[in-house]
């Protein structure tokens, strides 16, 4: 196998999800943030955010009061456990299947599961094999 170098936090600053019921968009990435560790940021009346992803209703000052459309995103996993648990709390938390953990023909060790969060984006944990990171994340001061 052909050895892959990636590069993570250099091209999104972040994203913003815009979504009709706040409450159980939080229920759902709480339960998926925990699966993959990573801690909710902040929140408030209209709006939370995880790290680059920032989810608020169509009454937040940003979203100009449009939802926005059909997304894929693909969150990092370290292993495989990581990927069969965010399925499960997925799922128990509201989403809906849209394909269970299970090798994928993107490349060798691609491991990856799906389910639809409430407002009908495919969310995605993937774990890409063993690898190396130089850092468990960057860290941006400012």
């Amino acid at each position: 196998m052909e050895t892959m170098e990636l590069h993570r936090g250099r091209l999104i600053d972040h994203l913003q999800l815009i979504v009709r019921d706040l409450p159980a968009s939080r229920r759902f990435y709480q339960a998926v943030f925990d699966t993959i560790g990573i801690p909710i940021a902040g929140e408030g009346d209209t709006y939370f955010w995880a790290d680059e992803l920032f989810i608020s209703t169509a009454d937040s000052e940003a979203a100009a009061g449009e939802l926005t459309g059909r997304h894929h995103l693909a969150f990092q996993a370290r292993d495989r456990a990581t990927v069969d648990a965010f399925h499960k709390a997925a799922l128990a938390a509201g989403g809906k299947d849209n394909g269970a953990p299970g090798e994928r023909p993107y490349h060798p060790g691609y491991y990856a599961a799906f389910a639809i969060d409430p407002d009908g984006n495919n969310i995605e944990v993937v774990y890409h094999g063993p690898a190396t990171y130089s850092a468990d994340s960057v860290k941006v001061t400012f």
